[in-house]
């Protein structure tokens, strides 16, 4: 984001709006809402001073000219009658109530779906679920500076996924103990791909701090110590639709949000789906086929991939983080 002496830039829309079309103003409002502007006062509206906050802008200001309209738009460093501070803020409560009120529709649909489990077809929660993860990846897009209730949203939509995803239903259900895992070798087959190197990453990452990795070939014999993970009729690995890193997210009980996104990306690489259609997948795939058409050696390639699935995780835990590229037009 731009700054100025130390504080922050904003852009600022003004406009005057012609008595026709009768209907010109509230979707002039939906618009503003739709990328997440802020109202101050008179008509004047308030973004962060980025590229793809002027395109917003310009994109609300091609519809009110075309309309007999009049407006302007412009950089300030400053806003008469308010700090920084002040400003960051509003955007903050603006964004919170929207995920404080995404978070009590998940849950309560959550809670329903425990109550009417057997009479709900398992189609009806999967739309749900699809219907609040569009909702919370639109939030997302106009949350500008990091809204703390957006941690909740996205637990909160976790644990929808978790206990109604179609792939969990047909997995074992019994949860395991973490420390029944400690010192131990996991074994996979040789040339990793994205499923392994991120039950790889899991594996050390949430479930066996200590783990090590080893390889063999499938149907050879499994010693004694060893864990074997994403190899054909063993525990950790495919469970109907469930690739294997979905598996050991649901066997260790793992429901970190960020984690959910991740195991989205994956399951749709390793499945060659588009379920979830995270906009991440394609990089990462091109990524993991870069990596195994560099490295030979399988424990390099696997650690490598490994760095690459903890770098995804945190983008996704972070903060900050907000989708790249230009924000889809509705």
């Amino acid at each position: 984001m731009a700054e100025s002496r130390g504080g922050r830039r904003w852009l600022i829309l003004v406009h005057q709006l012609p008595a026709r079309p009768s209907n010109l103003r509230v979707r002039v409002w939906r618009r503003l809402q739709q990328v997440g502007a802020v109202v101050l006062r008179n008509s004047l509206y308030v973004l962060p001073s980025t590229e793809e906050s002027r395109e917003d802008f310009n994109w609300v200001r091609e519809e009110i000219v075309a309309s007999g309209g009049e407006v302007s738009v412009f950089d300030a460093s400053t806003i008469d009658g308010y700090t920084d501070a002040e400003l960051v803020q509003q955007f903050r409560t603006a964004r919170n109530a929207d995920y404080q009120a995404l978070a009590t529709e998940i849950r309560a649909a959550h809670s329903a779906s425990g109550t009417h489990r057997r009479r709900r077809k398992p189609s009806a929660l999967e739309r749900d679920v699809r219907r609040f993860r569009e909702r919370l990846a639109t939030i997302k897009l106009r949350d500008h500076f990091a809204s703390p209730a957006r941690a909740d949203a996205e637990q909160a939509l976790a644990e929808i996924e978790a206990a109604g995803s179609p792939s969990n239903r047909t997995a074992p259900h019994t949860k395991l103990a973490r420390r029944d895992y400690k010192r131990r070798t996991w074994v996979t087959r040789p040339r990793p791909g994205v499923d392994r190197m991120a039950s790889a990453w899991l594996i050390q990452r949430f479930i066996a701090p200590d783990a090590r990795f080893s390889f063999i070939s499938p149907g050879a014999t499994v010693g004694r110590g060893q864990v074997p993970f994403d190899m054909p009729d063993v525990e950790f690995g495919h469970h109907g639709a469930q690739c294997t890193f979905e598996t050991l997210m649901q066997r260790f009980a793992v429901t970190d949000p960020a984690v959910m996104s991740v195991s989205h990306v994956v399951h749709d690489l390793d499945l060659k789906e588009t379920r979830y259609a995270m906009p991440e997948g394609a990089a990462i795939g091109r990524i993991v086929d870069g990596l195994r058409a560099a490295y030979a050696d399988d424990h390099e390639l696997l650690q490598r991939g490994i760095v690459v699935v903890d770098a995804l995780y945190r983008s996704f835990a972070s903060d900050g983080n907000r989708r790249n590229g230009r924000r889809k037009r509705r």
